[in-house]
């Protein structure tokens, strides 16, 4: 008895792997940061569109929109995992990173996301994602497309922690 066919046409497949960027067979999950990273850009556009960057307009839609992105790729990873056949989180299923990115940001006062903050989040979201420091280990055993956002959430919080201390020191803008 063989596997089902992958089925890669599937819309949460599509929407898990971010337009399939997820077959690249090197570093799937790099690949998802980098489309986090155009998900940050855009909301932040949409965010400072509803308020200037320190209005609390925007900070609520910006909040509301990294919640309602982190919070539809549960069951999107759900159904992507079960159509790749996989058990737990499939490597091609990057989501997770893309939708964690903004949350990593989320400390940066809006206007203050610059390209050298960008690629400093992308190198810290990326280091804790592959090191999965505590409790992000323990956060992938969550079942099914919990487990697969929870442990890039918890990298996100690291990352974010990271770019707070950054900022507060005055290494970064803010």
């Amino acid at each position: 008895m063989h596997a089902p066919p992958v089925r890669w046409s599937h819309p949460a497949v599509v929407a898990a792997t971010c337009l399939w960027l997820g077959r690249i067979p090197w570093a799937p999950g790099t690949w998802g940061a980098v489309a986090g990273i155009g998900l940050a850009l855009a909301i932040e556009r949409v965010a400072l569109a509803a308020g200037d960057a320190s209005s609390a307009t925007a900070l609520a839609v910006e909040l509301g929109l990294v919640v309602l992105v982190n919070a539809a790729g549960i069951p999107i990873c759900t159904r992507a995992a079960a159509a790749l056949g996989a058990s737990k989180d499939p490597g091609a299923v990057n989501l997770d990173e893309a939708t964690s990115m903004p949350l990593a940001l989320f400390v940066i006062p809006l206007g203050a996301r610059g390209w050298t903050v960008m690629l400093l989040a992308f190198l810290l979201f990326r280091f804790f994602d592959i090191l999965k420091p505590f409790p992000c280990r323990q956060l992938e055993r969550l079942p099914a497309g919990c487990g697969i956002m929870a442990d890039d959430w918890g990298a996100a919080v690291w990352t974010g922690c990271c770019l707070a201390v950054a900022m507060q020191v005055g290494w970064l803008p803010g």
